[in-house]
């Protein structure tokens, strides 16, 4: 599921928001995916029993706020970004939801 939130839902929204040009707005949405950069100013850079949500720099809540403004930015493709980001975000706390559940 994360990996399927992260790489084949981008082009869904695309689809349904910018019809016209559908593909290359999924390749934006989806590049929003380069946030996990900053799993690389972890130590480790990956633990599979750590939740992003709060602990890496572009994940946090200030991180989500200058994404929820980029969405009045009056550039398609920075919306496009935006959006993208901030289903990485919600993907993400799924991914924390269900570690704690187990």
């Amino acid at each position: 599921m994360h990996y399927g939130g992260h790489w084949i839902a981008p082009f869904l929204f695309a689809a349904l928001i910018w019809h016209d040009k559908w593909s290359i707005a999924g390749l934006v949405i989806a590049s929003a995916n380069l946030i996990d950069l900053d799993h690389l100013l972890a130590d480790p850079i990956f633990d599979s029993n750590r939740c992003s949500i709060g602990f890496h720099l572009l994940h946090g809540w200030e991180a989500a706020i200058i994404y929820v403004l980029m969405l009045w930015v009056p550039r398609w493709w920075v919306r496009a970004f935006a959006l993208g980001a901030l289903w990485h975000l919600a993907v993400d706390y799924g991914d924390c939801v269900m570690m704690k559940a187990a």
